[in-house]
């Protein structure tokens, strides 16, 4: 991959963010986010990509631990760009998604889906199991079939 070279007059997208067991999961939220590159590296990620009003968005942050750059999973939605990262220890709470103890103004947590997991056992993995099964549909699906045949419909 090339290397992703910080634009000029850029602005983070608004990060929302999660532990759990065995991965880390983060959501940059963009409208309508185009020429989407990311970099997930052992021990950073950096996101380039622009917003629906051509804005150049920018992010990087370097992790509070070390993560499997090779299983880092990345979805492109219409609103946000979600990864999906897995911890190199797991079982091994984070208290924070950086290594910086400074928390910039656009990194938040994600409080809808923080759960303190560290009592529960097989729910976490049942989870991590199934997203990672969502995923890999979403890559074998393939192309999307030829809707040709619904004007057909109209009549």
């Amino acid at each position: 991959m090339p290397k992703i070279v910080r634009p000029e007059n850029c602005q983070a997208a608004k990060t929302l963010w999660y532990d759990r067991k065995n991965y880390v999961t983060i959501n940059f939220v963009v409208q309508n986010p185009k020429d989407v590159q990311v970099d997930v590296q052992d021990t950073k990620i950096i996101l380039s990509c622009k917003d629906v009003d051509d804005n150049n968005i920018y992010n990087e942050i370097e992790f509070y631990d070390r993560v499997y750059k090779a299983d880092s999973r990345e979805k492109v939605f219409d609103r946000t760009i979600n990864l999906l990262i897995r911890k190199v220890k797991e079982n091994v709470a984070w208290p924070r998604l950086q290594k910086d103890l400074a928390k910039p103004t656009w990194l938040l947590v994600d409080f809808d889906n923080w759960r303190d997991w560290e009592h529960e056992e097989e729910e976490g993995m049942a989870e991590y199991e199934e997203y990672m099964d969502m995923l890999n549909e979403m890559k074998n699906k393939g192309e999307p079939p030829a809707m040709d045949d619904l004007d057909d419909l109209s009549d």
